[in-house]
């Protein structure tokens, strides 16, 4: 990653933007003001943001036209390209795919797709970590000379925005993404240790190149829950620091205020200062619209809901959000008379309330005591079904 041929100026390095309602032609223009001549006879893989599953449009995932023009531009380049994730737990592949449009795209263009966790990751250590010192990489990821990174642009509820750089935590194996997720606190920092995590995967594990989706963007509790936002542009660079900062610019935010890229950038691996970065056209920052923040309490809009969450992750976020939009007027049955509903997430939690509600695998402990909802996550409908399970075991025996 020292000598990085799509990044020739690492000290000066280039992102150019295009703005336009077509997401495919905007991507091939934005991939024509690149050199791509590097990546002739060479193998490309394409990292889009495939994690969940969610459909066309949604904002959760990669557009589909963005990835058929990357293919295209590529392959026209010379470079022998296939596609591949590794989604969130309890999400597959190919099904994720199918769901996202990419499958169609690969289909239609014979392009090879691959579901990166079907082999053995390959267990890779991380120098000078500073709370992390080794990750499982799938193993797919080292057949390939160049890796470009094409995330969605949206803001997270974790890590206040992800993009190509914390794209790449979808190159680690199956359930260990969680694992960055559940890392104790350094002392001596505010910072998180999932933020402090990315900073130090992004040393050994970081894009050739960024493609950045912002046709169709996604505000509010992101990853998976948030609200679409209409953006209409395509960003790229070879150094995937400075095309998040310029990413995190066009959402209304500075780079310096996510911690992921502050501290991979002070570690070395890459530039978030605008005025170090070459941005075209000058007139890019006009397409900026800034995108509302993730909710700080997701109580906040259920108030018969008292929610405990201690270490959990954006999945089983995402999905207490949704079922609470979808089941919450059907919820009032369910509350105990004069006090909250309790519902639990995350791996945290030493003791809870009798009764509480205790979705996912990481609650196990607490299920004799409350309500346990297995699944990592489960969906929706079956926690409402378990819910509605335990009220009419209570009345069958009062």
């Amino acid at each position: 990653m020292t000598d990085n041929p799509l990044n020739p100026n690492p000290e000066r390095p280039e992102v150019h933007v295009v703005h336009g309602a077509d997401a495919y032609a905007n991507t091939l223009t934005v991939l024509d003001a690149f050199d791509l001549t590097a990546v002739n006879g060479k193998t490309v893989l394409l990292k889009p943001n495939v994690g969940r599953m969610s459909e066309v449009g949604s904002g959760v995932n990669t557009n589909p036209k963005v990835v058929a023009a990357a293919i295209d531009a590529f392959r026209a380049a010379g470079a022998i390209v296939s596609i591949g994730e590794s989604p969130i737990t309890g999400v597959k592949t190919m099904e994720a795919f199918e769901l996202s449009g990419i499958a169609d795209v690969a289909r239609e263009k014979d392009c090879p797709l691959i579901d990166m966790d079907e082999r053995k990751p390959v267990i890779t250590p991380v120098p000078e970590g500073k709370v992390i010192d080794s990750l499982k990489i799938c193993a797919d990821v080292f057949d390939f000379d160049f890796v470009v990174s094409i995330p969605v642009m949206k803001i997270h509820m974790h890590t206040g925005a992800t993009l190509s750089i914390k794209n790449m935590k979808g190159c680690l194996w199956r359930r260990s993404k969680v694992d960055l997720h559940m890392l104790p606190q350094l002392e001596g920092t505010t910072d998180k240790s999932l933020d402090i995590a990315i900073g130090d995967m992004a040393g050994v594990l970081r894009p050739h190149f960024a493609l950045i989706d912002g046709s169709i963007g996604l505000e509010g509790l992101g990853p998976g829950a948030g609200t679409p936002k209409e953006l209409n542009v395509v960003l790229a660079g070879g150094d995937g620091f400075a095309a998040d900062a310029v990413a995190c610019r066009l959402m209304g935010r500075k780079a310096e205020e996510i911690p992921h890229l502050r501290i991979g950038a002070a570690n070395g691996f890459g530039i978030i200062d605008l005025d170090r970065i070459r941005v075209s056209p000058d007139s890019w920052q006009d397409y900026a619209s800034e995108f509302k923040a993730a909710p700080k309490n997701l109580s906040f809009e259920f108030p018969n809901i008292e929610v405990l969450d201690k270490n959990s992750c954006s999945a089983c976020q995402s999905t207490l959000l949704l079922f609470l939009q979808r089941f919450g007027e059907s919820l009032a049955d369910y509350i105990p008379e004069d006090e909250p509903l309790r519902v639990a997430i995350g791996k945290g939690h030493d003791e809870l309330p009798d009764g509480t509600l205790c979705i996912g695998q990481c609650t196990i402990r607490q299920k004799e005591g409350g309500i346990f909802v297995p699944g990592c996550p489960p969906v929706g409908s079956q926690i409402f079904k378990t819910l509605q399970q335990h009220a009419e075991d209570e009345s069958s025996n009062p």
